[in-house]
């Protein structure tokens, strides 16, 4: 099993920043060295959960939804198994909760898109921003 725990959340005026993590534990060994992604969804009231950004983990290589591209950046520390967004410019339409997941991908080098192939996810920490 994996666990996911997100951090970083909070309120921030339009224009600013935050970051946030996400720290996994449990049988994560295999994250680097086989076919996994990890990403960042988020669900805003009264909309359904959308994907933010991911990254294939045993190479690094990031993929970002339209709307955040060139704002967000996804990065990951091997060591400490944890996940960052850096989120950059933040607009109102950003406020959501943002979810941390994981997933087993077969198609190596690519991240599935739809939150229904990723198969952990951590609580989620709120972001709003506010304008």
């Amino acid at each position: 099993q994996v666990q996911l725990v997100e951090s970083g959340g909070g309120s921030v005026q339009a224009g600013g920043s935050l970051r946030l993590s996400c720290a996994a534990s449990g049988y994560t060994h295999r994250f680097t060295t086989g076919h996994y992604c990890m990403g960042w969804f988020r669900r805003a009231p009264e909309k359904g959960r959308e994907r933010v950004a991911s990254v294939y983990l045993s190479d690094g290589t990031p993929s970002y939804a339209d709307s955040v591209n060139g704002r967000f950046a996804i990065s990951q520390d091997n060591a400490k198994n944890t996940l960052y967004l850096q989120m950059n410019r933040l607009k109102p339409e950003d406020t959501a909760m943002y979810y941390c997941a994981a997933a087993f991908t077969a198609d190596p080098g690519f991240c599935p898109l739809s939150d229904s192939d990723f198969d952990y996810w951590g609580q989620g920490t709120q972001v709003t921003v506010s304008s």
